[in-house]
Parts: structure tokens; sequence; C-alpha cells
């Protein structure tokens, strides 16, 4: 029996993993901790868990081989490096830190501490997202020239985070509002695709105003290392997302229309592009499970390494940034970390 604990039940996708915990018979959740009292008792009582006052007694157990951490995002810092150093695995709930610099830390962390790590980056999982990036790997699509990605949700007009979550629309706490949110996936997709960011730069506003000056749409601009010019939008002020990604290239294109992907391409048979493709991949487990199974020992489980979460959230720091400045910017490993990683290889 596999035995977790949540440390720090805030996110808004917390509901989404205790159940799926209550419906594995190889897991036990043992314990539940947050600095809100009420929060962790009332998780706690959905998984039939004990709440520990002092979150030091979960690094001490020893029969706890994972932590969940669901906290607010400025947390996630000192817990995830106290988790690393007492072994346990890590599920850390996107963004990994807050930017660059408390992203790399955790990094740095969980790989010297060697522990099982994942994020919630569950879009890769998808049976189109998947197709696509076999298909650029492939080559189906000759010199891809660009590339459009679009996460987008009605949180801000539905007044999703007016009460439990409302801290996810706290600059402070989150550390990014909408863009930073739901972009996050689109971001991460399109480096699992394209690879590295040259620079990128971005304009955001806080659309409806309802939640102050944090921000409910935006829109970035990204010139990726291969030249291929990306654009990603994400909002919580959108009534549909109807076309979540385009991707052209000198020999064919690929568009997911209304959950539907639409492939061309001069090297694939039947390949014309009218109609959906369906000849997809078998889709993966949520990234939640992905992350158990690989604690239950099983082998060749696709995750989210740490240094790539830890790349996403510099990403992201930058693109914020850049909307700030008005500047195009570049994405760097925080120059105190890197050196330290030369350090530890070197040795």
């Amino acid at each position: 029996m596999i035995q977790l604990a949540f440390v720090g039940c805030a996110h808004i996708h917390t509901p989404n993993f205790v159940k799926m915990c209550k419906a594995r018979q190889d897991v036990k959740v043992k314990s539940v901790w947050d600095h809100d009292p009420e929060r962790a008792k009332k998780r706690a009582e959905e998984l039939g868990a004990g709440v520990v006052e002092d979150v030091k007694a979960i690094w001490k157990d020893a029969e706890i081989q994972g932590v969940i951490i669901c906290s607010e995002t400025d947390r996630h810092k000192a817990l995830a490096i106290a988790a690393a150093k007492a072994k346990k695995d890590l599920f850390v709930e996107k963004p990994l830190g807050i930017g660059a610099k408390d992203a790399y830390a955790i990094a740095d962390a969980i790989e010297k501490a060697g522990v099982i790590f994942q994020t919630g980056y569950f879009s890769r999982g998808n049976p189109m997202n998947q197709f696509v990036r076999e298909q650029i790997q492939a080559g189906a699509f000759g010199k891809i020239t660009r590339m459009r990605h679009s996460n987008c949700h009605s949180g801000a007009l539905g007044r999703w985070f007016d009460t439990e979550w409302r801290w996810m629309a706290d600059l402070e706490q989150a550390g990014v509002g909408a863009f930073g949110d739901l972009g996050t996936h689109s971001l991460d997709l399109m480096i699992w695709m394209l690879g590295e960011i040259e620079s990128c730069t971005a304009t955001m506003n806080n659309g409806t105003g309802t939640y102050g000056d944090t921000d409910e749409t935006g829109e970035a601009l990204i010139k990726f290392k291969n030249s291929v010019i990306g654009t990603l939008a994400g909002a919580w002020d959108d009534v549909a997302n109807p076309v979540k990604l385009l991707i052209s290239g000198t020999e064919g294109h690929a568009a997911i229309i209304n959950d539907q992907l639409f492939f061309q391409s001069k090297h694939i048979d039947g390949a014309d592009g009218k109609q959906p493709w369906t000849k997809l991949p078998t889709a993966w487990k949520h990234a939640f499970e992905l992350w158990i199974d690989a604690i239950a020992g099983e082998k060749n489980v696709s995750l989210v390494g740490a240094r790539e979460a830890a790349y996403r959230s510099a990403a992201m720091e930058a693109i914020y940034k850049a909307a700030r400045s008005g500047k195009w910017l570049g994405v760097h490993e925080p120059v105190e970390h890197r050196k330290k990683r030369e350090e530890v290889s070197a040795s």
C-alpha cells in the first residue's frame, strides 16, 4: 500500500486529486496538512486521513512515501525543498515555483535527493497532442514556420476565484494571473514539441477587472531556438476556446478545432486535412496517476522532469517581465543555480 500525504490543499485541482486517491486500491492518504486548519480538516475528512498540525511530522513519518503539494505557489519552495530533503516523492502542482529562482532551487533539491517527481502538465497525455509531437519529430510538417496554442476558459466571467480559490487571483501568492495559470499548459506543450525559447514578448490586461489588476487575458509572441514563431493565448475571459492548436509547415498543417484534429501532410496517405484525423495514440493516464504508478514501481512512466518544470517557470517569468517592459527577453537559468549544478556534475 502506497502511503501519501497532502501538504497544502489550496489549489483548485485538489478535489480531483482527492477523488483519484480514493479511487485507487493501492493508495492510502495517511495525513493532511495545511496552514489553514479548517481546509486541512475538510480534505482529511474526505480522505479518512489524520490532520497534522506541524508539517514536520510528515517529513519525519517513515511510512509516508510521497507528498502532494497543492499549497499556494509562494509556499512551494519551502515545502518542496523540505520534502525532498526528507526523501519523499513529490507531486507539486504547477507552476513549480513563483519564478526561476524558486523553481530552480526546488529542482536542485529534487535532483539531489533522487526522489520521484511530477507536476500537473496533464495535456501531454492527450492523444492529439501526442500525435502532433510524433509528426513533428517524424518531419511530417516539413520545415515548421509557426505554431499557435490557446488555453482559455470563463473563470473570471464565472467568478470561480471569489471564495475558496481566491488566492489564485492574488499575484503575491500565485505569482501569475490567468495567463500564467492556463498559459503554462500551452507553454509546456509548445516547449515539449518545439524545444527551447530564444526570446519572447507579450501583452496582458485585466480584462473585466473582476480581480483588480490581476491579468485575466494575454498573448505571448515567442521565437524558438529552431526559428519557429510561436503565439500563445491564456485567459479567464473566454466563453469558449474552439481553436486550441494550429501548426504550419512547408509540407503539412494541423489544427485542433472543437476538440477534433485536422491533419494535412504530403508524407502521410489520406492526410488531406478535410476530415477529422482519428488514427491517434492511446491517451495517457492523468499526470497525477502516472506519478502514483511510478511510485508503485511501474517502468517507463512518462513524467515531467524537475528541471523541465523549472524551465517552464523561468519561461513564464520571462514572458511576464517582457509584458511589463515591452521588450523581448530570453529565458535563463539563474546563474547561482547553474554554477551549483555544474559544480555538482564536475565532482
